[in-house]
């Protein structure tokens, strides 16, 4: 297969390369990543500045494409100017740090994700649990198996996935389950400081998300050390919504 990798911790993540050396023994693959950190950009794209897009070096033997973009950006340069063909699929990742919950909604690895799903191409977000996890390796060579099955039957369109892996090696975990996205409330804090010119400023941040006992949820999931597996749409739509609103506005 033609893959594309990409992630939104930026082209020298550990994670993005250990999926590189997964891939690319049995694939061709195209390694296309911001520059820099972009963790929590969503799904932004960038409009009022020009794209650069630099090949660099990783290592002896890691070659890869930077841009000055966020990770939706990477996916449509790569897609639009810079792959010959488009790719089979994009497997964005891997993120040290699990995207659950309403975390989806702010996390660039999943919006790669769902760039690509856009242009109608398979794609996988992946995540390990811990910022620290060191099963970067064992992650990628499961997530490269798991994609050969994805890709015999597809995704609809629009659809993609998005995969939280816990944080130990794939053969102690409890085993792989499909589960929806949870909705339950981040704890969210905003810190108010005063720079040395007395004038304030603040700190953004939020405590470790909590589920609740849902077996089916994302976090619950991940939480009994199962590999989490959610299948997520572009398509927003609330259909169970609208007949309703019809009757509501005399539609």
């Amino acid at each position: 297969m033609r893959i594309l990798i990409t992630n939104d911790d930026g082209i020298y993540a550990g994670g993005l390369w250990a999926l590189q050396r997964a891939f690319s023994r049995v694939h061709d693959v195209t390694v296309v990543a911001p520059d820099r950190q972009r963790s929590a950009i969503g799904h932004g794209i960038t409009l009022h500045q020009p794209l650069r897009a630099e090949r660099v070096a990783v290592g002896s033997d890691c070659r890869g494409i930077a841009v000055s973009g966020t990770p939706a950006d990477c996916v449509k340069i790569a897609i639009l100017e810079i792959m010959d063909q488009k790719p089979d699929m994009v497997i964005s990742g891997i993120n040290p740090g699990a995207n659950l919950g309403r975390s989806i909604n702010y996390s660039g690895t999943v919006a790669a994700a769902r760039e690509a799903a856009l242009y109608g191409i398979n794609a996988i977000a992946v995540s390990i649990e811990k910022p620290e996890g060191g099963h970067y390796d064992d992650v990628a060579d499961y997530i490269e198996k798991f994609s050969k099955q994805i890709a015999e039957n597809g995704l609809p369109l629009g659809t993609f996935l998005n995969v939280n892996f816990p944080d130990m090696p794939v053969a102690d975990t409890a085993g792989i389950r499909v589960c929806h996205q949870g909705m339950e409330a981040l704890s969210e804090t905003m810190e108010k400081r005063v720079d040395p010119r007395s004038r304030s400023y603040y700190w953004q941040g939020c405590d470790t998300q909590t589920f609740n006992d849902n077996p089916d949820s994302d976090g619950s999931t991940l939480a009994g050390h199962y590999i989490a597996v959610t299948p997520l749409k572009c398509d927003t739509t609330d259909y169970t919504l609208m007949d309703t609103l019809k009757n509501l506005i005399g539609f």
